[in-house]
């Protein structure tokens, strides 16, 4: 199985969070939806025949696109891959796009999968955010969303935002489990050096939220979201039954994917590609035929320590006997020692060869599978 993802680099404006790629001039919107059909044919071959289970539009912001834009593309992933019946076609999209009637006419091109960044539902923290929309529109458009057909919906949290008390973000967990989405993620604020929050906590202008608080949100997500039917499945991510993100766990599980359009990253097991972070450079490449990439070979280590990192955050986590038979790394022999106190401490456990974090451990996933890394 493998999956395709689509990067639509636009914003209506910028997250003060927000380090992906993306510009708020949208008047290269149709050329570049062109460019990434071209882009398609010139890179038809790389998924040669692998099936199709997963296909996403993230970005940016997506659903700036018309539906008819999201057709053109569909179309032309039918036509030259091989799609497997019932795919998942998630569309990642912003409240304040989401009136009633585009949300029927995403429904009605093939969007089966919505993941809305509503990220809270308080409007002073949105504001502090830089986000567009406010708490009822975030409440609005999932109601929208279920009158216009959709079963499979994902909604995007923020926690440990500057100043936010526990108990604000328990009412975000308790209004977001009130719309009874299928899928939550949710990620602590973090803060990259490039962007606006950054530039403030440089100059002293924005305090950073305390570790302790984020791992007490976790801790409080997890506690709630559980208790009210969710699988924790992957550290950031909660799903009822059945509703796990489908193209996410292909990321975890090291299938295969390609990435179309400015910044996106495609993966074949041997190496990975990187598209060009810049829209007018993208643009100029494909015109000429070329696609605008570098390329990373993969070592041995490389696959292992990827491996360890992604699987540990799950809750199907570490197969050693795979790591021994795919690459011939005996992770319970070499790691012995430490593999033994972090079970003897609880942060993980061992079961027929397969290593998993404890909810103690998950709050330190990272660090663990850091831990564990093949010395590069």
């Amino acid at each position: 199985m493998a999956g395709v993802y689509f990067h639509i680099p636009f914003c209506r404006q910028a997250c003060h969070y927000c380090d992906f790629h993306f510009s708020t001039n949208q008047g290269l919107k149709a050329e570049m939806v062109e460019a990434i059909l071209q882009e398609m044919v010139l890179r038809k071959d790389y998924l040669i025949e692998e099936r199709i289970d997963t296909i996403y539009f993230g970005g940016g912001t997506p659903s700036l696109l018309a539906a008819s834009e999201i057709a053109k593309l569909l179309a032309a992933i039918q036509k030259h891959f091989i799609v497997l019946p019932g795919v998942e076609v998630t569309l990642e999209a912003n409240p304040d796009d989401l009136d009633f009637d585009t949300l029927v006419a995403f429904k009605s091109v093939g969007i089966n999968r919505l993941s809305i960044g509503i990220q809270s539902f308080h409007s002073h923290h949105l504001q502090f955010l830089h986000r567009v929309h406010n708490a009822d529109q975030a409440k609005n458009c999932v109601q929208d969303a279920r009158k216009a057909g959709f079963d499979n919906i994902s909604i995007d949290l923020i926690y440990a935002l500057t100043n936010e008390t526990d108990e604000e973000w328990r009412e975000d967990i308790r209004q977001a489990l009130l719309l009874e989405p299928e899928h939550i993620s949710s990620y602590s604020l973090t803060i990259e050096p490039q962007t606006v929050f950054g530039k403030w906590a440089k100059t002293g202008k924005l305090r950073v939220t305390d570790d302790d608080v984020a791992a007490r949100h976790l801790e409080i997500l997890i506690e709630q979201l559980e208790a009210s039917g969710y699988e924790h499945y992957e550290v950031s991510n909660f799903a009822k039954a059945g509703f796990q993100s489908k193209h996410n766990s292909s990321y975890w599980k090291g299938a295969k994917y390609l990435g179309l359009g400015p910044s996106a990253h495609s993966y074949n097991k041997v190496s990975r590609q990187f598209n060009v972070a810049n829209n007018h450079a993208y643009l100029r490449s494909i015109k000429s035929g070329e696609v605008p990439f570098e390329k990373e070979i993969l070592s041995r280590a490389d696959k292992v320590n990827e491996y360890i990192l992604t699987s540990l955050r799950t809750s199907w986590g570490c197969n050693c006997d795979y790591l021994k038979n795919e690459f011939d790394y005996d992770l319970l022999l070499e790691q012995s020692a430490y593999i033994q106190d972090i079970i003897k401490n609880e942060y993980a456990r061992l079961d027929n060869a397969v290593l998993s974090l404890t909810k103690k451990g998950k709050l330190l996933a990272d660090k663990i599978a850091s831990d564990l890394f093949i010395s590069l």
